[in-house]
């Protein structure tokens, strides 16, 4: 059964705007990931030069953090896969939309399918970018020390205030 009017297709619109919005909010999250991903390369080159010249106590804490980058890249790499998926998955939702009025068809269980399996993708994926600002924090802490003795220097600094 064809289109009959300008509001079938204006009915068909309404329904994909929704997921045209989530598609928006993932390519954002997605941009935020792939900024991410470039520190973190970057990052990992820098550290990989100063390995060349490093002695051995500096060598050891740098490849520490190497494997720390890595674990970074992994997870963030998953979570660029995973949320581009979902993106994928909610372009199908959409074409599914159309394809189905177009042709006449009920698709709403294949829509609820899609979309229900791109939540679970994009779930997914925001599970492994929280790894990895989790890795990120766990590693990029300041040593006690130095927060103890730059608190120590800031108070000798600062005139005590009399009465």
């Amino acid at each position: 059964m064809p289109l009959s009017m300008p509001t079938d297709i204006a009915q068909i619109i309404q329904l994909a705007i929704a997921p045209v919005f989530l598609l928006a909010g993932i390519g954002a999250m997605l941009n935020v990931m792939t900024n991410r991903l470039a520190r973190v390369v970057d990052r990992w080159r820098a550290v990989e030069k100063l390995l060349a010249g490093d002695s051995a106590e500096d060598r050891q804490r740098h490849v520490m953090e190497l494997a720390a980058i890595d674990k970074r890249m992994v997870r963030i790499n998953r979570a660029v896969t995973l949320s581009t998926l979902a993106a994928l998955l909610i372009c199908l939702v959409i074409v599914t939309l159309f394809g189905g009025e177009l042709a006449g068809m009920d698709v709403s269980t294949v829509v609820s399918v899609l979309f229900v399996a791109s939540m679970g993708v994009l779930i997914a994926g925001l599970v492994y970018f929280l790894g990895e600002i989790s890795v990120a924090t766990r590693t990029l802490r300041v040593a006690p020390h130095l927060i103890t003795s730059e608190t120590s220097r800031r108070r000798k600094r600062q005139p005590v205030a009399r009465p």
